[in-house]
């Protein structure tokens, strides 16, 4: 399973990192993404990662702000969001799915990709004017 923490209320230009920490598998077997759902929107996907070799992947839209990272020894994933904004308000998921057959980081993203197999709850994320 998946578990993610690390939401809260933040200030408008601050710095949250948020974490999805894995149970009953190892990442490294695992494509791992991070979604956000705002309030009233449809989910969308942020980054993903394949911790056996670092390969990473952002959505366009959320590059530059957004940093993606793990930690194997930890069996954890990671999102690093800086300079919030109050559009960025939303619950943040991170989901996994095996890679194999061999994934691109990318495809888990797509918004047709369906049947992930580990979804953890959210973690909410609030960012105040």
């Amino acid at each position: 399973q998946l578990q993610a923490s690390g939401g809260g209320v933040v200030q408008a230009g601050g710095s949250l990192r948020l974490s999805c920490a894995a149970s009953g598998f190892t990442i490294d077997d695992y494509i791992i993404g991070w979604f956000r759902q705002a309030p009233g929107k449809e989910r969308e996907g942020i980054s993903s990662i394949n911790s056996s070799d670092g390969t990473t992947y952002y959505a366009d839209s959320m590059r530059g702000r957004f940093t993606i990272s793990s930690d194997n020894a930890k069996n954890t994933v990671y999102l690093q969001i800086d300079s919030l904004k109050p559009e960025d308000t939303g619950d943040y998921y991170c989901a996994a799915e095996i890679n194999w057959p061999p994934l691109t980081v990318a495809a888990i993203m797509d918004p047709d990709f369906i049947g992930m197999d580990y979804w953890g709850k959210g973690t909410q994320v609030t960012v105040s004017s």
